[in-house]
């Protein structure tokens, strides 16, 4: 419950703030501080501090201008402190976790009179590894999981020597912390996985280097932050491996999401199983070829030699199936023979994700290969990291065991990918439930045939409710663009949050009435491409030429037949994005809106989200067509063959409620700010004729209506 004393610190804080940042307190920002206050503090808990209460987590949609960040930072950071709790902010893009960093915690901080620290945290990846930039500093010999594995995707050996002399001597002598992310220029790719490792290859304490290592050095500052900033990715990579890893365990844990509509996707992207059988079948080879080397490090001590003795018949079992996995899998996608000439790449899909009996026969066998191979390595694993104890005496020399971990945590990870993916393929989906997405993917790769297996969920909402709200201590997720059709079920079905927990729309803050919503005559109905590709011609024509316009365009083909089939002058004022990055493309309309010159953007799905046009630099946001997506991707389209399958309408329960929240985002690029006005166009005449039209509409703000050029009254 929320004492007098905690409400008086927030309220204390709250007024602290206003006065110090010169703000306007805000309805729907006091209504979101309310809310995450009362969920978080009547969370019940047992005298250790462990959650027995279930009713706490918050879901608030909070709409541009709301001031939600610091609406949840005031409610959730004394909450967090007075039950002994870290608060962890999780956002889904490098821009809000950037704003939250480097500008709203130094601000609370300034001004509230809450005393915390905070840091931010980043997966192991992003740091280098000391002892590798040692290494390559010494100009040692390459580590063996380089010169087996990674030779090919070594490059510029004299760059990477000036790359790593620079790195050396920044981290030296304190002017460099690192991370991948704060040196001033970009790394490439092939360069860092040199200078990197994973939580496999780490040999933490054991590690000589442990005391200057970079990511321990900001793990240490992690244990003692009050706020630790991440992102979506890393907080389900921490719970992936089981959690309280990379971050604090989720039960000594507040979290918020925000942007928090992205949470589902990137939930399904980390719950995805891939295995390349070329690949595979290329290090498989390399590491025979490579065994008698293995033998003359490792063997002398006696438990590696007979592990190591049990590699050729693994090897030598694995081969073959995979080799018929690789035929078969040809033979299931109809091309028995490869790739047809000009062909790129082929998809199949196994309808309601139901492996074929041949495919799951030669999974349950690679399964059984694989999970030997993982315990194999595995323990091999554990006997080099014990060589590196100095209190250990294994009979394996330091040096040797050194070298040859980092290989040994590779070939273990692989194994582990494999065996994930094969008893994808191999398990039955339970009745009642919806399956798994499984499908082949018939690429080329140098010149090489690769085929790929993939299996995923069609949905994340089980594991989240088990893996995240049902660990975490407390929660809040939040974003503008929560609710689809103005309701909260579509996110409550894909990110399984529980109808128990508390959901509220907040009430936004700008006038809509300043702008107009318009579908004019000239909008078509897109079913006529050609019908309607003209008349999205014939109006970017008719615009204004002081306007500043952003065009939102389904398809890419669309936007450049648009743009081809304007005239000369209409088109020099054009900045399209499949022509300009995105940075640039920005900076080109601001400049030219500065100089009171008009600017049309041409934009792609991406530009309906995280386009930031405050003012006179946005006055006429065009949705050339209603943004629904066909679910023919691989999940989507077994998802939707499921909810057919139980007398459902995919397109309505999936279709249309998704189509909703992007037309809401689309149309939040116009109002940023609250003097802000201007015209909203929808070319798609759909949105009148269809019977979900009128619930599209009726989702949006309250803009002023002007269907066919007569405004409501």
């Amino acid at each position: 419950m929320l004492d007098e004393a905690l409400k008086g610190e927030i309220q204390e804080a709250y007024r602290r703030v206003l006065e110090g940042l010169d703000l306007t307190p805000r309805y729907g920002q006091r209504l979101m501080i309310a809310e995450i206050a009362r969920t978080l503090a009547g969370i019940e808990a047992d005298d250790a501090g462990r959650r027995t209460s279930d009713e706490h987590v918050c879901v608030l949609e909070a709409g541009t201008g709301t001031g939600k960040t610091l609406a949840y930072l005031l409610a959730a950071l004394p909450v967090a402190k007075a039950r002994g709790k870290r608060l962890v902010i999780a956002t889904a893009t490098v821009a809000l976790q950037e704003q939250v960093l480097h500008q709203d915690l130094p601000s609370l901080k300034a001004h509230s009179g809450l005393a915390f620290d905070y840091a931010l945290a980043k997966g192991r990846g992003r740091y280098v590894c000391v002892a590798r930039l040692d290494q390559a500093l010494d100009g040692a010999e390459e580590n063996p999981t380089l010169s087996l594995f990674e030779q090919s995707l070594a490059s510029g050996g004299d760059d990477f020597q000036a790359l790593v002399k620079e790195l050396g001597e920044a981290y030296g002598n304190g002017r460099w912390e690192g991370d991948r992310d704060s040196w001033p220029e970009a790394i490439d790719d092939s360069h860092w996985r040199r200078l990197t490792v994973d939580h496999r290859q780490c040999t933490n304490r054991r590690c000589g280097h442990f005391g200057a290592c970079a990511f321990f050095r900001a793990r240490r500052h992690l244990d003692s932050a009050d706020v630790i900033v991440a992102n979506h990715d890393l907080v389900l990579a921490d719970l992936a491996l089981g959690g309280g890893v990379v971050l604090p365990d989720p039960a000594d844990c507040i979290h918020v999401f925000d942007e928090g509509h992205h949470l589902p996707d990137k939930a399904l992207q980390h719950f995805t199983h891939r295995f390349a059988i070329g690949g595979a079948l290329r290090w498989l080879r390399t590491l025979k070829s490579s065994l008698t080397e293995l033998n003359q490090a490792l063997a002398v001590q006696p438990t590696l030699a007979r592990l190591l003795a049990g590699l050729p018949e693994a090897i030598n079992a694995l081969e073959p199936r995979l080799g018929e996995a690789f035929a078969l899998g040809h033979q299931l996608a109809g091309r028995p023979q490869g790739l047809a000439e000009g062909e790129d790449s082929r998809h199949h899909r196994f309808e309601m994700g139901r492996a074929p009996d041949s495919l799951r026969e030669q999974a349950d066998a690679l399964l059984v290969i694989f999970a030997e191979l993982a315990r194999t390595l595995e323990s091999m694993g554990d006997i080099l990291r014990e060589s590196l104890d100095p209190d250990k005496h294994t009979g394996l020399p330091r040096e040797q065991a050194e070298a040859w971990l980092p290989l040994v945590a590779l070939l273990h990870g692989r194994a582990l990918e494999g065996h994930a993916l094969w008893q994808s393929f191999a398990e039955t989906d339970p009745d009642g439930e919806p399956p798994r997405a499984r499908w082949l993917t018939l690429e080329r790769f140098g010149g090489e045939p690769e085929l790929t297996f993939s299996a995923s969920p069609v949905s994340a909402a089980h594991t989240l409710a088990r893996n995240l709200w049902g660990r975490t201590h407390g929660a809040v997720v939040t974003s503008a663009t929560l609710t689809a059709l103005g309701r909260f079920e579509r996110l409550q079905e894909r990110a399984g949050l529980a109808n128990r927990y508390r959901y509220q729309r907040l009430p936004s803050p700008f006038d809509y009435s300043r702008a107009v919503l318009s579908v004019p005559r000239e909008a078509v109905d897109p079913a006529d491409r050609e019908g309607h590709e003209r008349a999205i011609v014939d109006f970017v024509e008719a615009l204004g030429e002081q306007e500043a316009v952003l065009m939102l365009f389904s398809s890419r083909a669309q936007l450049r037949g648009v743009e081809k089939a304007l005239s000369k002058g209409r088109r020099e004022r054009v900045l399209a994005q499949d022509r300009l990055p995105k940075r640039e493309l920005i900076t080109r309309h601001r400049a030219r809106v500065d100089a009171g010159k008009g600017s049309i953007i041409f934009g792609l799905a991406s530009f309906a989200e995280g386009i930031d046009l405050p003012g006179d630099y946005l006055t006429h946001v065009v949705i050339t067509r209603l943004p629904f997506s066909v679910p023919d991707d691989p999940v989507g389209a077994t998802l939707a063959e499921w909810i057919e399958s139980r007398g459902g309408n995919p397109f309505m329960r999936i279709s249309v409620p998704d189509a909703s929240i992007k037309l809401v985002q689309a149309c939040g690029r116009l109002i940023r700010k609250e003097a802000d006005e201007g015209r909203i166009t929808l070319l798609d005449r759909r949105v009148l004729t269809r019977r979900y039209g009128r619930a599209l509409l009726d989702a949006l703000p309250p803009f002023v209506r002007e269907i066919d050029g007569v405004r409501d009254a």
